[in-house]
């Protein structure tokens, strides 16, 4: 009965021991150095300037929440489209939203599931979504806000020609780099 008593004790010993070491860990630990970050990505940056550019009388907001946008009844719904941003939001002379325009960043490799997922919810509730997947031309955006100018300007370049066609003309080999 002894030996029990003794093991018991050391046992708890280890525990408390173990404890106490992992409180000391928690109070050890400090937040790290607040540092500025950059609002947009360089796409984002691109977009955000033809947008206003195009649309002069237009508001547009960047990273709206998909909280400011939505509301529902019930908090499972909620739950559903919580933590998710949309890209840019316009807004017309009234303050009503105009479009919701998303960008699919080629540097992130996202699913398109969850875009589609995204714009659905968007457009389920009745607002407009326009999905580009790299920063948008000006006369993609003109055709897209602007239909009644875009007939007067210039047709679009053909599908097939680089925004710089002179170097799509130009042979390159491929490098394939094998790690």
């Amino acid at each position: 009965m002894a030996i029990y008593i003794v093991i018991a004790s050391i046992l708890l010993g280890c525990m408390l021991i173990m404890a106490w070491s992992s409180l000391e860990n928690n109070a050890r630990q400090q937040d790290s150095a607040l540092k500025q970050r950059a609002i947009f990505n360089i796409n984002e940056q691109r977009t955000y300037t033809r947008l206003k550019e195009i649309l002069p009388g237009h508001m547009i907001l960047a990273h709206v929440s998909f909280d400011a946008l939505l509301t529902t009844k019930y908090y499972r719904t909620r739950n559903k489209y919580r933590n998710m941003v949309a890209d840019f939001v316009v807004l017309d002379k009234n303050q009503q939203v105009a479009a919701i325009v998303a960008l699919d960043d080629p540097m992130v490799l996202k699913r398109p599931q969850r875009a589609q997922y995204q714009d659905a919810l968007l457009e389920m509730a009745g607002y407009r979504v326009i999905r580009y997947e790299d920063v948008p031309e000006y006369y993609q955006l003109r055709e897209d806000f602007l239909p009644e100018h875009a007939k007067l300007l210039p047709a679009a370049p053909a599908s097939g020609l680089k925004k710089y066609h002179l170097y799509s003309d130009l042979k390159r080999k491929k490098v394939k780099l094998l790690s």
